[in-house]
C-alpha cells in the first residue's frame, strides 16, 4: 500500500469502530436514538465526507450520474428515513470496495511503473581528468559517456573503449547477458555488469530507444479495446436510466396502489445502492491494463487493449521471412568437396576471402574453426559479378559462382538447391563447393506449431526469395501457404487480398521491423520482431516484440486471449448479478445491507479476477 491507501485503512477502521459502538448501543439502549445515530453518523462522515464531496464536485462539472452520486443519495434518504445503520453500512463498504479498488489498480501498475524506473536522469562524463555526474538531458549526441559496472545506460550509444556484459532484460525479458565489445551498440534502460564503458553518445535523451518505449506503454491507455468502450457507453446510458427508474419506483406505487411512501423510497434507495456499476467501469480495464503490464514483462509492448482483443480473434498469421522465420544472416550450410576434406576447402575458401568484407565472405571465415593464415595470400583480385581470385601458396585460386567455373573451362554439374552455392577451383581443378543460406531460427518449428495450436488456423510466408527455398522452408516449417518471388510492392497487394478474403477473424502480419512497416501499418495487428532500437517498427507496428524469439509471439497470443476471456466473464457476472439483485430489490426481496453487500462483492470478485491478467495462468 501506499501512503494515501494507508490513510483511507485507517479511516476505514476508525469508522468501524465507530460502526460497531452503533450495532452495540442499538443492542443495549434500545430506546435511546440519539446516541445511536451520532455513532453512526460519526461513522459515516469519517469516510463518507469525501464521496459526498466528489459527487458535489462531479455534479458542477456535468458528470452527474457517478457512483458518488449513487451513493451519496442513497445513504442520506436512509438516514433521512431513520435506517442510520444501513445509511452508515452503505459508505463504510463502498469505501471498502473503493480501497480494494485502489489496491488491485495499484498492483497492476506496479508492473508499468518497474518499466518506468529502467531510464536513469545522470550519466558519467570525464572532465579535468575526474569522472563527474551530468544532467541526462544536458547530453548532446557525440558526447562522451562513462557507465561504471553496475549502472544502467541513460543513453544509447556505441562503445569506444571496454568490453562488459550487458543485461537487456528490462527492455527483452531475456535474463541472459550480451557481451558488448568496441564498436557495438549500448541502448538506454541496460545495465552494465562488470566492465567499466566508454561510450559516444549517439541518440539525445528524449530520443533514446527507452524513451520511445516509456511513450508508447505510457500511451497505451488511449487505444481502448471494444470492450472497454462498450462498458464506458453503457455507464452513460445505464446509470441515468437506473435512476429514472428508482424516481419511479419510490412515487408510481405509493400514488397508485395507495402504500406508504416510506416503504418505497427505501426500495429506491436499495435500487440505487444495487445499481452501482463499479465492478464493469473498473474491472474491465483493470484487465487489459493488467495485459499491457504483464506483456511489457516479458518484453512485449502492446500500444493498448484494442491490439489485445483484435490480436486475440486472430486466424491469420503472415509472415516475412528473411530476419522473422530467419536469422537475417548468411551461414555454412553445407560443404561438398572433391577431392579433399572438407576442412581443407572451407579453409582454401577462407584464404581467398580473407580480404573481403561480403556478407557471404563473413559467413565462410566464420564457418573455420581456427586462425586464417594470409601470409601466403597474395594477388587478391574481385572478379565483377563473378567472384575473387587470389594466388595461394604459388597457385592461383578462384571462389565464386557457377558462371565463374565454367569461364575456367571445367566441367562442373551445378548446384541447383537454390540456395547460394560458392564453387571453388583452380586453372585447371576442381575443389568443391560450398553451400550458403539463411537459417532458419531454432524456435521457429516450435513456434509454428505453438502458434496453431493457439486458434491460428491459416499460416502465410511472403519472400522475395526464389521458390526453392521458399518451398524449403515452407515444408521444414509446416507454413500452410507461401508466396515467393515477391517484390515489396506485391507483398502488399497479396496482404490487401487476404484482408479482403477474411471472414470474421482478424489478420496479423509478423515482420523484422526494419523494411516492414508498409505491411505493419497495414495489417488489422502489425506485430515486430527483434525490433529493439528500430524506430520504424515501435512507430509502425501495433506490438513490439523487443528482442528476436518467435516464442515472444505465442506469449503474445496467451495473453491476449487471456485477457479478453477474463473481460468477458467479468461483463456476464456482473451484469447477470446486478440485474438478479435489482429486480430483487425492487419487489422488495432484497434490503440494503443485501444489495450493499452485492455490489462490493461483485466488485470485489471481478477486480480479482481481473488481477489474474498480470500473472501467468491457462492459456
Amino acid at each position: 500500500m501506499n501512503k494515501k491507501q494507508k490513510i483511507e485503512l485507517y479511516k476505514i477502521i476508525a469508522s468501524a469502530v465507530f460502526f460497531a459502538l452503533g450495532v452495540i448501543l442499538s443492542v443495549l439502549l434500545k430506546k435511546v436514538e440519539i446516541i445511536k445515530a451520532v455513532m453512526f453518523f460519526i461513522s459515516y462522515i469519517i469516510v463518507g465526507y469525501k464521496i459526498i464531496f466528489k459527487a458535489v464536485s462531479n455534479i458542477f462539472k456535468g458528470n452527474l450520474f457517478d457512483e458518488n452520486f449513487l451513493m451519496t443519495v442513497a445513504s442520506i434518504g436512509a438516514f433521512v428515513l431513520g435506517e442510520y445503520a444501513e445509511g452508515a453500512g452503505v459508505m463504510l463498504f463502498f469505501s471498502i470496495g473503493e480501497l480494494f479498488q485502489s489496491c488491485a489498480v495499484e498492483t497492476s501498475r506496479k508492473s508499468i511503473a518497474e518499466l518506468m524506473d529502467i531510464r536513469p536522469d545522470t550519466v558519467n562524463i570525464i572532465s579535468d581528468g575526474e569522472i563527474i555526474e551530468k544532467d541526462a538531458q544536458d547530453i548532446l549526441i557525440g558526447e562522451e559517456i562513462i557507465i561504471k559496472p553496475g549502472e544502467r545506460a541513460a543513453l544509447d550509444g556505441v562503445v569506444l573503449e571496454g568490453q562488459s556484459l550487458i543485461d537487456l532484460s528490462a527492455l527483452t525479458g531475456e535474463s541472459i547477458p550480451v557481451e558488448k565489445n568496441v564498436g557495438d551498440e549500448i541502448l538506454s534502460g541496460s545495465i552494465n555488469l562488470n566492465g567499466l564503458l566508454k561510450v559516444r553518445v549517439t541518440r539525445e535523451y528524449f530520443d533514446t530507444t527507452v524513451s520511445k518505449i516509456l511513450e508508447l506503454v505510457e500511451n497505451s491507455a488511449q487505444n481502448k479495446s471494444k470492450s472497454e468502450n462498450f462498458i464506458t457507453k453503457f455507464s452513460r446510458v445505464y446509470t441515468p436510466i437506473v435512476v429514472v427508474l428508482a424516481l419511479a419506483l419510490a412515487f408510481l406505487p405509493p400514488l397508485i396502489f395507495s402504500q406508504p411512501l416510506s416503504l418505497w423510497v427505501y426500495r429506491a434507495l436499495t435500487f440505487l445502492v444495487i445499481s452501482c456499476p463499479c465492478a464493469l467501469v473498473i474491472s474491465v480495464p483493470l484487465s487489459f491494463f493488467g495485459a499491457v503490464g504483464r506483456a511489457s514483462k516479458l518484453g512485449i509492448l502492446v500500444k493498448g487493449g484494442s491490439f489485445i482483443e483484435t490480436l486475440s480473434k486472430a486466424d491469420t498469421m503472415v509472415f516475412d521471412k528473411t530476419g522473422t522465420l530467419t536469422s537475417g544472416k548468411f551461414s555454412v550450410t553445407e560443404v561438398i568437396p572433391q577431392n579433399i576434406s572438407k576442412d581443407e576447402l572451407l579453409y582454401l575458401a577462407s584464404q581467398v576471402e580473407s580480404a573481403s568484407k561480403h556478407p557471404i565472405s563473413k559467413s565462410i571465415l566464420n564457418a573455420v574453426n581456427k586462425k586464417v593464415d594470409t601470409s601466403k595470400v597474395t594477388d587478391i583480385k574481385e572478379i565483377a559479378g563473378k567472384g575473387i581470385m587470389a594466388n595461394v601458396s604459388g597457385k592461383d585460386v578462384y571462389v565464386g559462382n557457377y558462371s565463374l567455373v565454367c569461364d575456367l573451362g571445367l566441367d562442373v554439374a551445378q548446384n541447383n538447391s537454390g540456395k547460394t552455392a560458392v564453387y571453388v577451383a583452380s586453372q585447371n581443378e576442381y575443389y568443391g563447393v560450398i553451400i550458403i543460406s539463411d537459417a532458419i531460427k531454432e524456435e521457429a518449428k516450435e513456434a509454428l506449431c505453438r502458434i496453431k495450436a493457439l486458434g491460428i488456423k491459416n499460416t502465410v510466408m511472403l519472400t522475395g526469395d526464389k521458390n526453392e527455398i521458399a518451398d524449403e522452408v515452407k515444408n521444414k516449417l509446416s507454413i500452410d501457404k507461401v508466396y515467393s518471388q515477391l517484390l515489396p510492392q506485391d507483398k502488399i497487394s497479396k496482404l490487401n487480398e487476404l484482408l479482403k478474403r477474411k471472414k470474421r477473424g482478424s489478420v496479423v502480419f509478423v515482420g523484422d521491423g526494419i523494411n516492414d512497416a508498409p505491411a505493419l501499418s497495414l495489417c488489422d495487428v502489425g506485430i515486430a520482431m527483434g525490433a529493439l532500437g528500430a524506430d520504424s517498427a515501435i512507430e509502425a507496428a501495433d506490438v513490439v516484440i523487443m528482442n528476436d524469439n518467435l516464442l515472444k509471439i505465442c506469449d503474445a497470443l496467451k495473453i491476449s486471449k487471456k485477457t479478453v476471456k477474463i473481460a468477458r466473464q467479468n461483463i456476464i457476472f456482473a451484469i447477470g448479478v446486478k440485474a438478479l439483485i435489482l429486480v430483487l430489490g425492487a419487489i422488495g426481496l432484497a434490503n440494503m445491507w443485501q444489495a450493499v453487500f452485492a455490489d462490493v462483492g461483485v466488485a470485489v470478485i471481478a477486480i480479482l479476477n481481473s488481477m489474474r491478467t498480470l500473472y501467468k495462468g491457462e492459456k
